[in-house]
């Protein structure tokens, strides 16, 4: 597995290959068993699989959630070697921003609902990082979890937007044996919240309307971000102690 901190010298490894399906899987580290998902497939599916590890400043809006952003670097990449990971490329702000953010990719309608609506400049943080990993790495496929379904649709239509050459490749949800969407931001749960966090999902899941869901979360402890159907797909977002936590379900999957 080769690892380089460099874009120049990711772009020299780049155009020395003679490859039809190089995969990426683009992440900010702390890396999870739904990360490794992202990663077998992309093995399984593709010649060479490329793997970035980027702590993005810009698509957070809370200096704390960003502070305590956990990092597992020596883990992450013991991982991606026993997974078989080609390439780890590990840029620093200064090669991913020559600009200092003045350039940016904003999308006006549906980043502005559900997380977009409570989290300000978030989802111009998400997009403008993910185009500049695309153009730098030039895969074929890209592969990202369902988990943030809002990201991937988004993501998705930003490529189709921009003609761009990558294929995005959605997964589904990996989750824990009982039910909480993995997530790096679970091992910042206490005892408490970890055993209460799995209510999320199943209150979700109830038959009930979005008003109702969440003020049985509200009861249960948690602090309500917003419960939203959209298109027959239900999305959350909770707090728990300082942890936010979202999720999504189909509700076409459920029968609801």
């Amino acid at each position: 597995m080769k690892i380089t901190r460099s874009i120049t010298e990711y772009k020299r490894w780049r155009n020395s290959l003679n490859c039809t399906a190089l995969g990426f899987v683009p992440t900010m580290g702390a890396l999870h068993i739904g990360h490794a998902s992202l990663l077998e497939r992309s093995v399984a599916e593709c010649e060479l699989t490329v793997l970035s590890i980027y702590v993005n400043a810009a698509q957070f809006d809370n200096a704390g959630d960003l502070a305590n952003y956990p990092d597992s670097r020596e883990q992450d990449l013991a991982l991606a070697e026993k997974l078989g990971v080609d390439m780890v490329i590990l840029p620093e702000y200064d090669q991913m921003y020559p600009d200092n953010y003045r350039y940016q990719v904003d999308e006006k309608v549906f980043s502005q609902k559900l997380c977009g609506a409570h989290r300000s400049g978030h989802f111009t943080g998400v997009l403008t990082v993910v185009m500049k990993l695309l153009n730098i790495v030039q895969a074929h496929k890209a592969y990202f979890g369902k988990k943030d379904y809002q990201q991937y649709r988004l993501i998705a239509d930003m490529v189709e937007a921009f003609f761009l050459g990558t294929e995005i490749v959605g997964c589904e949800i990996v989750r824990e044996p009982d039910g909480l969407a993995c997530s790096s931001r679970n091992v910042n749960l206490s005892d408490h919240f970890r055993k209460l966090a799995p209510k999320f999902r199943q209150l979700l899941m109830r038959d009930l309307l979005d008003d109702e869901v969440a003020g049985a979360l509200s009861l249960a402890g948690f602090e309500v971000d917003y419960i939203e159907t959209l298109e027959k797909r239900r999305y959350g977002a909770v707090t728990l102690g300082e942890v936010r936590l979202i999720d999504n379900v189909s509700l076409f999957e459920e029968g609801l």
